[in-house]
């Protein structure tokens, strides 16, 4: 696209060329030559009608052409019964044509001093701390956003659907509420961890209600100019009002509304009270509904949360199962592919709206690559763990290595599989192989998944009698779920936790690891001959050896 300095130069250039263009249609002699003997003949018909004689030439004009002799060539003799006119026609707009080009590069001269004087002013301004320094951003005006996303185009928000419903009735007919003696919310909080939709839903609601949406983010009225944050509170609810019914979006609210703990910070402050004296001051009538967006609703003050502000709370939690496999078909419904959407759904437990989207969106870049007509689930295999933990550079291992990494994963991969574990597909280079991330947690399911993180440990000790360094963030993990499991969720010998109670649970969950292992000597074998084979293996050729053995 042109820049707006590029638009105006061709416009100037394209005025100059059509004014030449004009004048020189205007000055342009059209006049038809002709002979004495013709010119004789015109005169004695008297058909002509007016006679203009100029330096070259004698311009014969008759009720519908124009002809010219030369000067030369005609005597005065033949004019005696015409009025001769003296023409200065064409100097007088070459004149003309002289002063339109005059002026106009003259104005584009003026124009280019006054911005460069101007740029000099705001650059003495800046160092100065004057008020001409301000950024851009800080003077610009207010300006509503045009939504173009629908309900239908969010997957897996149906409750959430259902308590902004209300909002949405209520912004195409306040009347119906206001003769029921109803008032709706002032204020809407999306509380959810990030990713899950919340700017999207707020951009739905102002596209079903059809009102303007004026969105800002939390972070853009925190500023370094004293007043300037409470200054475009102001001036955006100000904007909200003027076109009222609408909605207003303030994404990370907690960027300015932290709770006020004493410490000073005046301008940060001074915003938080301009945005809850306007909160304050909307009438019943005055048609403005705010949505605000957060994943910390914990630091966010409390006079924010007190009725007649955020009077709704709407919670926007990670998609389920049935959820992402709407999400995912709506991200599907672009891309060609031969699989089932269930089945994408099965194996990304914890993924969030932004990262199902991501993980499509992969699978087809890789299908791309590969130079495959349809995504299929394998490309979904391989890009997973790219789109969860992101992309590391693999390291080249030895012979002696390898064999270590084979055992540690078959380990961890038959014990995941045990205890059903959610997961597809194990790759020899996988760091992780299932996350925790669907709360709350029973404490059979945490022991689980603990053994799955000791597992690749116990096999290479059982094995080699000693384990890689590797096993660093597997060990991590476990600690912190056996701690969180004494200090936090009170799953210890009791619900105070005695000093020892988290060596006592590991220790435990470690030789039920390998007794576990132990009795599947098969099975391990089995699997870390494919390993070495594919380098991957999924849940369901596991479970095939296991059912065998089991």
């Amino acid at each position: 696209m042109l820049s707006s300095k590029t638009n105006r130069v061709f416009l100037y250039v394209s005025a100059s060329l059509i004014i030449i263009l004009i004048a020189f249609a205007i000055v342009r002699d059209n006049a038809d030559d002709i002979t004495l003997n013709e010119a004789t003949k015109i005169l004695q018909n008297n058909s002509v009608t007016k006679v203009v004689a100029s330096k070259d030439y004698v311009y014969l004009k008759t009720k519908s052409d124009l002809y010219r002799i030369a000067s030369s060539q005609v005597t005065p003799k033949m004019f005696i019964d015409y009025k001769v006119e003296i023409s200065s026609k064409k100097d007088i707009l070459l004149y003309i044509l002289f002063a339109v080009l005059f002026l106009g590069i003259g104005s584009l001269l003026l124009r280019y001093v006054q911005k460069k004087g101007e740029i000099g002013l705001n650059g003495s301004d800046a160092s100065m701390g004057g008020s001409n320094s301000l950024p851009s951003e800080m003077n610009s005006k207010i300006e509503q956003t045009k939504s173009d996303v629908t309900f239908n185009d969010i997957g897996g928000i149906s409750d959430v659907k259902i308590e902004l419903e209300e909002i949405i009735d209520f912004m195409k007919n306040p009347k119906r509420y206001k003769n029921f003696g109803a008032r709706m919310p002032r204020g809407v909080l999306l509380v959810g961890p990030p990713g899950v939709g919340k700017t999207m839903i707020a951009k739905a609601v102002a596209y079903e209600s059809g009102v303007p949406f004026y969105y800002q983010s939390g972070a853009s009225f925190v500023q370094i100019y004293v007043g300037m944050g409470a200054k475009r509170v102001h001036e955006l609810f100000a904007a909200a009002k003027k076109n009222a019914p609408s909605i207003i979006f303030i994404d990370e609210i907690d960027a300015v509304g932290k709770k006020r703990d004493g410490q000073r910070n005046d301008e940060r402050e001074a915003t938080l009270n301009q945005l809850l004296t306007e909160m304050d001051g909307f009438e019943g009538s005055s048609g403005v509904i705010v949505i605000a967006a957060t994943n910390k609703i914990e630091v966010l003050d409390s006079a924010l949360l007190r009725a007649g502000r955020f009077d709704r709370r709407v919670f926007v939690e990670l998609p389920t199962i049935h959820e992402r496999e709407s999400i995912l078909m709506k991200y599907l419904k672009k891309v060609p592919h031969q699989l089932d959407a269930q089945i994408v759904a099965n194996m990304t437990v914890g993924f969030n709206g932004a990262a199902l989207a991501t993980l499509v969106n992969e699978a087809a870049l890789l299908s791309l690559r590969q130079n495959d007509s349809h995504v299929t689930i394998e490309h979904f295999h391989q890009v997973k763990d790219k789109v969860m933990f992101g992309k590391k550079k693999l390291q080249m291992l030895n012979d002696r290595q390898k064999t270590y990494r084979v055992t540690y994963q078959a380990a961890k991969v038959c014990v995941a599989t045990y205890f059903d574990l959610p997961f597809e597909k194990l790759m020899l280079s996988n760091e992780k192989l299932t996350p925790m991330n669907n709360e709350p947690f029973i404490k059979q399911e945490l022991e689980s998944q603990v053994k799955m993180l000791l597992a690749g440990v116990v096999a290479c000790n059982l094995k080699f009698g000693e384990h890689s360094s590797s096993a660093k963030s597997d060990i991590f993990e476990a600690k912190e779920i056996t701690g969180k499991m004494c200090q936090e969720y009170g799953m210890g010998s009791s619900l105070l936790p005695e000093s020892n109670e988290q060596k006592m649970i590991i220790e435990r969950l470690y030789k039920e690891c390998k007794d576990l292992i132990n009795s599947l000597p098969s099975v391990m074998k089995d699997v870390e001959a494919i390993l070495l084979e594919r380098e991957s293996i999924t849940k369901t050729d596991v479970q095939k050896l296991l059912n065998e053995v089991l």
